[in-house]
């Protein structure tokens, strides 16, 4: 067999095409070079995801948090004698309302493991129990559905994804991915008009799940107890 190290002809047409197109076509705009470099320059989220407990926030600290921030602003204000008569009933107004978006924000992000698939042309993040966030690796922003409950839309904010999500009943929740190395960063924010929002952030390891198999073990008042389990291996 003779081996040669010169291309073949068809590839060094389409070489000669392409120069062609590229040197005497319509040349993108500094805007589509721009979107086309960020692209190709997405960071890599695909991978198996445990949550860290140790780095992530706790919603009830982070909950205490905000809350002391409310009240030592109100307190501020009235000691100023810049604020309204209500500047503290408006302050429990708005722990009632942070208190629901904490619990919210514990709902949401409650899942201790994430899956994301990335490929050229989109990214899915898949939650247990949740449904999934999907959105395109093309295109800097996007809206993915639109209904009665509400409305979510995705893109691109230079290495970091963000997801917002708008409810029918006017509040907004985003999640904001960022990866690392090996961590991956997700800061959820539930917001409302006329109250302070809320942030929680969790961060995840990338792991590489072992194949599930049968673990099975003796019991005094059951016998053997077999269960499916999946193994993970850092």
């Amino acid at each position: 067999m003779i081996h040669t190290t010169h291309p073949p002809l068809w590839s060094l047409s389409a070489i000669a095409l392409l120069a062609a197109l590229w040197l005497h076509g319509p040349q993108a705009s500094a805007g589509d070079a721009e979107q086309l470099e960020d692209r190709l320059l997405r960071p890599d989220f695909g991978g198996h995801w445990e949550k860290d407990y140790g780095r992530s926030d706790h919603w009830e600290q982070a909950l205490h948090r905000t809350v002391q921030q409310v009240h030592q602003q109100a307190q501020l204000q009235q000691r100023r004698g810049d604020s309204h008569p209500t500047a503290i009933s408006s302050a429990r107004r708005q722990t009632r309302a942070i208190i629901s978006k904490a619990r919210l924000a514990e709902m949401i992000t409650r899942p201790d493991s994430v899956r994301i698939v990335q490929t050229g042309e989109l990214i899915r993040i898949e939650r247990p129990d949740d449904a999934p966030l999907i959105c395109s690796t093309r295109e800097t922003r996007q809206a993915t559905f639109d209904n009665v409950h509400g409305s979510e839309s995705c893109g691109w904010s230079r290495d970091q994804l963000v997801f917002d999500i708008q409810l029918a009943e006017g509040v907004s929740i985003q999640h904001r991915f960022d990866v690392e190395g090996e961590t991956l960063s997700m800061l959820t924010r539930v917001s409302s008009r006329g109250s302070r929002s809320f942030d929680l952030r969790h961060f995840f390891t990338r792991y590489e799940p072992r194949s599930s198999g049968l673990e099975c073990v003796q019991t005094l008042t059951q016998g053997q107890v077999c269960s499916t389990h999946s193994r993970r291996q850092r």
